[in-house]
């Protein structure tokens, strides 16, 4: 008969041998191994995020929405809006705001937005010499540059007025003129219903729609207006998308025609003290 220590003791050896493995097992198990179980599988590579397909205006109806004298102190919202709707917009940058406000202008470069040269301080070019108008223009074009690594590539002359003498200047920039043929006149009526009203009045394929980043109500209006559009079967991009853009000349205007619209100057503030407020300045 076995002593009780030693009973004891075999039971204890008997614990130890079930209980120890299963300890050392959950810890530290060894690692897969060509040796232990075969080739090791290899690790899954990161699967790429697939770049955006460019829109083809030419298969699809597509509309431009562009807006002037910015960066506007409500621009990252709008930028926000055109990121959250995965659609483009095109600037036409004034080089004063752009120096006040360089970071939105870079934005909007590196969210692939496109930008345009809008004059510095938004005169009449027409009223200037051209030394002048060039001044205006190339100012522009340098603090641009400065502030977000690329040029602008089109000229809006502001109130959309320009005489040979500024689109010779545009030609040996190297730079087409971009009008527009269609408006928001957000800028006169500061009112949602009215803009949203108004652009979808003018909407239709190959339109450039004059708008404003300044006007607090454009930007408010935003989501609902890209919404309506793309249930329209609008495709929302850059001008340069655009049937044709990319073919004009520099010097030349796009939309073709569009300088001889009768009501192109009614769509954009007239330069009149009580009818246009630049982009107000941060924190009023």
């Amino acid at each position: 008969m076995k002593s009780p220590v030693r009973m004891l003791l075999a039971t204890s050896c008997a614990l130890a041998m079930i209980t120890i493995p299963t300890t050392a097992w959950s810890a530290d198990q060894p690692k897969t191994t060509a040796t232990t179980a075969g080739k090791a599988k290899p690790t899954p590579k990161a699967t790429p995020t697939p770049k955006p397909v460019p829109v083809d205006c030419a298969k699809v109806k597509c509309i431009a929405l562009t807006f002037d004298d910015g960066p506007g102190k409500y621009a990252d919202k709008l930028l926000d809006t055109f990121k959250k709707y995965k659609s483009k917009a095109t600037f036409f940058l004034e080089g004063q705001y752009v120096k006040s406000r360089p970071a939105f202008a870079k934005r909007m470069v590196t969210e692939g937005h496109e930008i345009g040269n809008h004059s510095y301080s938004h005169p009449h070019l027409r009223e200037l010499s051209e030394d002048k108008i060039r001044e205006e223009l190339t100012k522009t074009q340098d603090i641009v540059k400065k502030s977000t690594g690329k040029y602008p590539t089109t000229i809006r002359p502001p109130y959309g007025e320009f005489d040979e003498r500024v689109a010779a200047i545009a030609t040996q920039m190297g730079m087409p003129i971009v009008l527009w043929n269609g408006g928001s006149r957000d800028w006169a009526t500061k009112n949602e219903k009215a803009i949203y009203d108004e652009v979808l009045k003018n909407a239709k394929r190959d339109g450039v729609i004059l708008m404003h980043d300044w006007v607090e109500q454009t930007v408010t209006v935003m989501p609902k207006l890209l919404t309506a559009l793309q249930k329209q079967g609008y495709h929302v991009v850059a001008v340069s998308s655009l049937r044709g853009a990319k073919d004009t000349k520099a010097g030349n205007v796009y939309p073709v025609g569009s300088e001889k619209d009768e009501d192109l100057s009614s769509e954009s503030p007239t330069g009149d003290p009580d009818d246009f407020a630049q982009s107000p300045p941060d924190g009023l």
